[in-house]
């Protein structure tokens, strides 16, 4: 993982870009529907704001944040479309506000908290490198949600390297959180950065590996992309059953995206 400091000024900036998107979008738009079913440019930013809340209690008050998991135990399949139900009901310019005071305390929380310091999650516990991690994945993953809403093709940056890194960190999880059994064997992914560079995760001689670009892997694992709208190779049956069930986020296994043209 990077140095914590760079993580979180990589959050910052690309929760920044995202705020671009939509800092000037007319009521109107922010109720453009996104790709995923049922939201709304207003439910991806109230689920941010959400999420950034939850992250903020987590580091700083685990008794609140216990509170608040017992919940999503409740309602499992229902507490992540609530949040983000009850946010996007905010007139945009407050939930603008509110995301943005937001995300600005979590930084502030997640630079305090010492050095190997780690606290819970809704997965494993989580440290703060690790949590602004996943917080850039989360954005960056629902702001292209918001992209496609708005018909931008974002320019993929060196940020993507937080995502693959995540994605390739959660393997085992998304097979256990199907029921799956997890692959035995270590499966090493080589991609290409956007500046042409690659970027490795995994031993180098794993008898199992998937290549392609960074931008398909990351769509993939935040399931922005249907498996067989990617140029992803799998070379192998445990490499290409990961890419099948493939999930970079914290809950249950998410439903995927159709191809292109379902």
């Amino acid at each position: 993982m990077s140095d914590p400091v760079v993580v979180l000024d990589d959050l910052r900036d690309e929760s920044d870009e995202l705020d671009r998107l939509v800092a000037e979008l007319s009521e109107e738009r922010w109720g453009a529907p996104t790709p995923a079913p049922g939201w709304t440019i207003a439910h991806q930013i109230a689920h941010l704001a959400w999420t950034d809340r939850a992250a903020l209690l987590a580091a700083t008050d685990a008794e609140a944040f216990a509170a608040e998991t017992e919940k999503a135990l409740a309602a499992p399949d229902r507490f992540v479309d609530e949040g983000a139900e009850e946010g996007a009901k905010l007139p945009p310019a407050e939930l603008l506000a509110r995301w943005r005071e937001g995300r600005d305390r979590l930084q502030e929380a997640l630079r305090a908290v010492p050095s190997g310091a780690r606290f819970p999650w809704y997965g494993p516990p989580m440290s703060a490198p690790a949590m602004a991690t996943a917080r850039l994945m989360e954005t960056w993953a629902h702001g292209q949600d918001v992209a496609d809403a708005l018909g931008v093709v974002r320019a993929p940056t060196a940020r993507l390297r937080h995502v693959a890194w995540i994605g390739h960190r959660a393997r085992d999880y998304a097979f256990l959180v199907r029921g799956l059994p997890v692959p035995a064997e270590p499966i090493r992914v080589e991609v290409t950065a956007p500046d042409g560079a690659l970027w490795t995760y995994g031993p180098e001689g794993a008898a199992q590996k998937v290549t392609g670009t960074a931008l398909d892997f990351c769509l993939l694992v935040t399931q922005r992309v249907h498996r067989d709208d990617t140029a992803l190779v799998a070379d192998g049956p445990d490499a290409e059953r990961w890419l099948a069930v493939a999930q970079a986020f914290a809950g249950p296994a998410g439903p995927g995206r159709a191809p292109e043209g379902a």
